[in-house]
């Protein structure tokens, strides 16, 4: 997919003194007058430092493009780089509180900073579930809100649903461990503040979009986390854990036309 006509260099945003505290802001065509959807999209990568944003660059341009929303692609600190418990969580905390009023600021008249869309790859789908439970986090858990959060809906992809499943497989070669500290058993209330198995219903309308062929997460484990959350699902018979934010992938239609289902449910929510 050709994504020439997004603004060929995203306008950074800056959301904290960090220098792991940026965004960037990819806006479609021009299409219709006024401002278009948000989409806030957290990279995957074990919340490791050394895997960055810029791996998910594509698949934000062609995202804006297709979808015509505009989508941030944020980064945040993760581990080895001042991430981990609790800075990842604040950071995302900060994120989401913050980019869209930034976006829209940055893009006068082009960005809707009202409702956006949560979105997240594998590491960044645990991200983008969690920051759309924040009002059902226990007392005094960084990030904690007293409402749920004012989103359209959360788009998962690959989503590490459930930390405390992921830490006994191993995932990652212990990236849940190493994100919070330890495992259940040593710190049962970081899993207890950080785990969307743990924490019940999002905010919002939740999209869960998993390869069948996911050999870094099991497809089990989205099965059961729509199940137990009401989330919708969308398995991919024929698709691995990277094909789904491939935009050449045949995983592309099932992403794409999961944020359209999204943004559909809203309008219509907002017509009743």
């Amino acid at each position: 997919m050709s994504v020439s006509r997004v603004c060929a260099v995203p306008l950074p945003l800056v959301y904290g003194d960090h220098p792991d505290q940026v965004a960037d802001l990819f806006l479609p065509a021009a299409g219709p007058p006024g401002p278009v959807p948000l989409v806030l999209f957290f990279h995957g990568g074990y919340w490791r430092a050394e895997h960055d944003r810029r791996h998910a660059d594509g698949f934000a341009r062609a995202l804006a493009e297709h979808s015509g929303c505009a989508v941030v692609s944020a980064e945040y600190r993760r581990v080895g780089g001042g991430g981990g418990w609790p800075a990842t969580f604040t950071d995302t905390a900060a994120a989401v509180d913050l980019l869209p009023g930034l976006a829209a600021e940055a893009a006068p008249g082009r960005v809707d900073p009202d409702r956006p869309v949560h979105a997240g790859h594998s590491a960044g789908g645990h991200l983008a579930l969690w920051a759309a439970l924040r009002h059902r986090l226990p007392a005094g858990a960084p990030g904690r809100t007293t409402a749920p959060a004012a989103i359209r809906g959360t788009l998962a992809l690959a989503p590490t649903a459930d930390l405390a499943w992921a830490g006994a497989l191993g995932s990652g070669r212990g990236a849940v461990a190493a994100l919070l500290g330890g495992g259940p058993d040593e710190v049962p209330d970081r899993y207890a503040a950080a785990d969307p198995a743990a924490l019940g219903v999002p905010a919002g309308r939740t999209v869960v979009v998993h390869g069948a062929r996911d050999d870094s997460l099991p497809v089990a484990m989205a099965r059961r986390y729509a199940a137990r959350s009401g989330a919708t699902l969308h398995e991919l018979p024929d698709c691995d854990h990277f094909d789904v934010i491939d935009p050449d992938s045949a995983a592309w239609p099932a992403v794409t036309g999961a944020l359209a289902a999204i943004l559909a449910g809203d309008r219509a929510l907002a017509g009743r």
